[in-house]
């Protein structure tokens, strides 16, 4: 197995760990890709992909249909995707993805997360070249054969096809994801939930003390209500 596998086996039990951070999340991914490309899904290939993705986590359909509605609305203000980057103790890397109406806001969070956990806010590009993005899939694996789907859709730009017990997940590099959506939507192929992740390069082994001072960090960023996602380069056993 390659290196996307290896990063979604230790990581998937992390993600998503909470259920209301969860929800907050595709909310405001609800209201960018609406913003983007309107309220109609038929219409909106980043619409149907945030709501497979809220499908996915069991959120209620009615909290959706609201979601769509209030991101209508003129009134509601727009999230901005901003990136933030740095190093944790020990040397480790640290990239932040926040979505945020309010940047001085989100500025002054992270930076106090880095500060008070003994970190180190850096400057743009100081980190992200560390990370690749990817773009990732999620499908239902009855009738599909892995061997025939990786390659058929190598000529879309999977890198990696693989299956496990949540299901069939192709990877790829960030620019593909709309080739390879129009060609699965165009099979008629179930895709149960899909998305954006950063894959470190290379990682770092811990000792289980040098491990916990960056699990301090990580978990204050990850409880910032501004906060998407957080990628780091130190190891990570399966969970």
């Amino acid at each position: 197995m390659g290196r996307a596998f290896e990063f979604r086996k230790a990581r998937k039990m992390k993600r998503w760990s909470a259920m209301a951070k969860a929800f907050t999340r595709i909310g405001k991914d609800i209201v960018m890709a609406v913003k983007e490309g309107g309220p109609d899904p038929d219409t909106n290939a980043k619409l149907r992909a945030v709501i497979q993705n809220a499908k996915s986590v069991n959120m209620p359909k009615d909290n959706i249909e609201r979601a769509i509605k209030r991101a209508s609305d003129k009134n509601q203000g727009d999230y901005k995707i901003v990136l933030f980057e740095g190093y944790a103790p020990h040397g480790i890397a640290v990239l932040v993805e926040t979505a945020t109406d309010n940047n001085n806001r989100t500025v002054a969070n992270v930076r106090s997360h880095f500060n008070k956990c003994d970190g180190n806010l850096g400057t743009s590009g100081s980190v992200e070249f560390m990370f690749d993005h990817t773009c990732n899939f999620r499908l239902n694996p009855e009738s599909l054969d892995v061997e025939e789907l990786e390659l058929e859709f190598i000529d879309f730009g999977a890198e990696e096809v693989f299956k496990d017990e949540d299901g069939i997940h192709i990877y790829a590099p960030f620019e593909y994801f709309g080739a390879i959506q129009k060609e699965l939507e165009n099979r008629d192929i179930e895709i149960l939930s899909s998305g954006f992740e950063r894959i470190p390069q290379v990682t770092k082994p811990l000792s289980p003390e040098e491990a916990a001072d960056v699990e301090k960090l990580l978990e204050k960023l990850e409880e910032d209500d501004d906060v998407q996602n957080v990628y780091h380069t130190m190891e990570e056993t399966e969970a």
